[in-house]
């Protein structure tokens, strides 16, 4: 019944609002819907479990059933109640709907299960948000150059500090050392244990600069770093770590058969070319289940918001020792008063290179948004 009538003239009157119903009233539908919502979420007992090998564009891909007769390529959508949280490389995860791998099918991520470790970073010292790089890795290979582009200390100190507060266990790869010698670079890690890996160039011809061999392809790697990298990485999960033109993606391709696109370096301005453009999980070559190698694109900073000081300390075995003569509440900071690393540096304790090593802790620990900043346009990578 309207809530007006006519009157003897055909006018529109309005109606008493005592003689209304429920009928008379409007209601308009919930924007959220109209059944009610609940915290109580499916089981999904029946969900397989899949390894994340890359994520681009919303889509992520899992190996499902690995190492067995039924093991499949799946894609898969991130459920709703995922959004918010990240998947990365690396991530075992809980697969429901079409997980039979065919081809135009679309599976659902409706579970991130534990990780092992997580490697995460920030886009620098000042961001709050830490961004998560891969999951589930055991080892974390540091690609840098001895030339071309130029190596530096900060980044390796970064990478070190990340792994060691990941669990995560630390390798370091230096590459063209036919192009320079890497003696003084690796003088500053002599007090630290985990293992180097030197490698030159095959081409005695190769610059570092877009190196070429007759078929179009990168100068060939020398083989006794690929075998030397090869004997630790049987039955682990390797990430490789470091900036555009450092040999990374190559050194993937050698130990894998795989075909990334590698890239060089630009002369003008001595910076990699970016090339892989999102992490990819490849699985090693003639190697026992469970070995994988996880390629990450060049990357053009490596922020450490998300390490408390004392952990990035830790990270420092040549230098924490030190800290036992400083005062309560000591920041350990170029500014530090009485600091008990002073005195521990310059008796010799941590050798030679130990100034360099307290610097770059410094940097770490007190890093100006600037100083930050010129480390990164110094690292000169493009990501």
């Amino acid at each position: 019944m309207p809530p007006w009538h006519l009157d003897r003239k055909g006018a529109a009157v309005a109606r008493s609002t005592d003689s209304w119903d429920e009928s008379d009233v409007r209601i308009r539908p919930s924007k959220k819907g109209s059944r009610p919502r609940t915290k109580d979420r499916p089981s999904h007992d029946d969900a397989q479990t899949g390894r994340i090998i890359t994520v681009d564009r919303g889509r992520y891909t899992a190996v499902v059933g690995e190492d067995s007769a039924n093991e499949r390529v799946v894609i898969a959508a991130r459920a709703r109640e995922l959004r918010r949280s990240p998947v990365v490389a690396g991530d075992f995860v809980s697969l429901v709907g079409d997980v039979s791998g065919a081809p135009d099918t679309l599976a659902r991520l409706v579970k991130i299960q534990d990780r092992k470790t997580l490697l995460r970073r920030s886009a620098d010292d000042t961001d709050p948000i830490e961004r998560a790089v891969v999951a589930n890795a055991d080892q974390l290979v540091i690609v840098v150059a001895a030339a071309n582009p130029e190596p530096r200390t900060g980044f390796i100190d970064r990478a070190l500090v990340a792994a060691y507060d990941a669990g995560i266990e630390p390798i370091l790869l230096v590459t063209k050392a036919d192009v320079k010698d890497p003696a003084d670079l690796l003088s500053n890690y002599t007090h630290l244990d985990f293992p180097v890996i030197i490698s030159r160039t095959a081409d005695a011809q190769a610059s570092g600069i877009d190196a070429r061999s007759d078929d179009g392809l990168s100068a060939r790697l020398d083989s006794r770093a690929v075998a030397s990298l090869r004997a630790y990485l049987d039955g682990q999960v390797t990430v490789m770590l470091g900036h555009s033109g450092v040999g990374k993606s190559t050194m993937v391709n050698a130990l894998t058969g795989a075909e990334r696109a590698t890239g060089g370096v630009n002369a003008v301005t001595g910076r990699g070319r970016h090339t892989s453009s999102s992490a990819l999980a490849l699985r090693l070559a003639d190697a026992p289940p469970g070995s994988w190698i996880i390629d990450t694109p060049g990357i053009r900073s490596f922020g450490l918001a998300h390490v408390d000081p004392d952990r990035i300390l830790r990270s420092f075995p040549d230098l924490s020792p030190g800290i036992e003569n400083c005062e309560r509440g000591c920041k350990h900071t170029a500014t530090a008063v009485d600091c008990g690393l002073d005195d521990w540096v310059a008796g010799g304790h941590a050798g030679p290179t130990g100034p360099a090593r307290l610097a770059s802790l410094r940097r770490l620990l007190g890093t100006d948004p600037r100083m930050e900043a010129q480390e990164t346009k110094e690292l000169g990578s493009v990501n």
